[in-house]
């Protein structure tokens, strides 16, 4: 009876905890609806389900030849958001590579495919 009863407390402990915090993950981006035009500079906002640590991340555009190019970073206006400013970019096909560290203190990498059109 007494091992029924620890073994009770135990699942009801946890059933209780807090689920631990995990990577952040990529919720939207703005590539989706507004392509980046042609020969302009523009900017790309990343939404994440947890706020991004900015002064320990970092985000590249890849070009073709598999080249980085560490882009400009900054906090958007709604927690987890990041604005990525994107130089003047010739027609072509591109990536944005992420390393971003939540603020739980996980590292997510992950890449974004685009293109940009004339």
């Amino acid at each position: 009876m007494k091992a029924l009863l620890k073994l009770c407390l135990m699942v009801l402990a946890l059933c209780q905890a807090n689920p631990a915090a995990a990577h952040a993950v990529v919720t939207d981006y703005s590539l989706k609806m507004q392509p980046i035009r042609a020969n302009r500079p523009d900017k790309v906002v990343i939404t994440f389900n947890s706020r991004i640590e900015l002064g320990l991340s970092q985000v590249f555009l890849v070009r073709k030849g598999d080249t980085h190019e560490l882009l400009k970073i900054g906090n958007g206006e709604k927690q987890g958001q990041l604005i990525v400013e994107v130089p003047a970019l010739e027609p072509g096909d591109y990536a944005i590579k992420f390393k971003v560290f939540a603020a739980d203190g996980h590292l997510t990498e992950d890449v974004i495919h685009f293109s940009v059109a004339q």
